[in-house]
């Protein structure tokens, strides 16, 4: 894609991200989006074909976002559980900025999840391949143990992706004591488990 047509398109994918976020996908129209674009229609419909098409656009390019923020971390010179905790909650923190970032996209995405998951595929095995990395390197550094880290990455994910109703409905915590608490058990729960370790 040439440079021009890519920032045509970024540009367009930016402005209805904040139509959106301010009045609602619901209630902003392509005519909406060519208007506050200054490219007008024909311009607009060369690159989508409808709302819901740059809809998708914009959740994508906000898990693009969220992916180059993960690499970052995974990127880290530092020991992988102190990697892994940093993963997840700068993972949940992105997720819920992006979120309230979004406004009235909130409702939209927790009304409207399945139609988000189906773009989320993508970022989903990407972000799977990122925590797979995290665990080999644990294991190499001799401080995990696991008869598989792509199943155990897998796992992760899946337990990550389940926190993020909770966090994004500030129920992972009120107060930075009640947060640090359980933080606290989240670690103990990934590094520790929950059966007593037999001498």
């Amino acid at each position: 894609m040439p440079i021009t047509v890519s920032k045509t398109r970024d540009m367009l994918v930016d402005v209805a991200r904040q139509l959106f976020a301010r009045s609602g996908v619901d209630n902003t129209t392509m005519n909406d989006i060519a208007q506050a674009s200054r490219k007008g229609r024909r311009t607009l419909y060369t690159y989508f074909k409808s709302k819901n098409e740059i809809y998708m656009a914009v959740v994508e390019s906000e898990l693009d976002s969220l992916y180059k923020t993960l690499l970052s971390v995974a990127s880290k010179d530092m020991p992988a559980d102190e990697k892994i905790i940093t993963f997840i909650y700068t993972r949940l923190d992105a997720i819920k900025a992006l979120v309230f970032r979004n406004g009235t996209l909130k409702a939209t995405f927790f009304r409207d999840i399945w139609r988000v998951e189906k773009v989320r595929k993508n970022f989903d095995i990407r972000e799977t391949e990122i925590i797979e990395g995290i665990l080999n390197e644990g294991v190499a550094q001799g401080i995990f143990e696991m008869p598989d880290t792509h199943i155990t990455a897998v796992v992760l994910h899946h337990a990550f992706k389940g926190l993020e109703v909770p966090y994004i409905r500030g129920l992972m915590g009120d107060n930075v004591s009640q947060r640090l608490q359980r933080k606290d058990n989240v670690m103990n729960l990934i590094f520790n488990g929950i059966k007593i370790k037999k001498n």
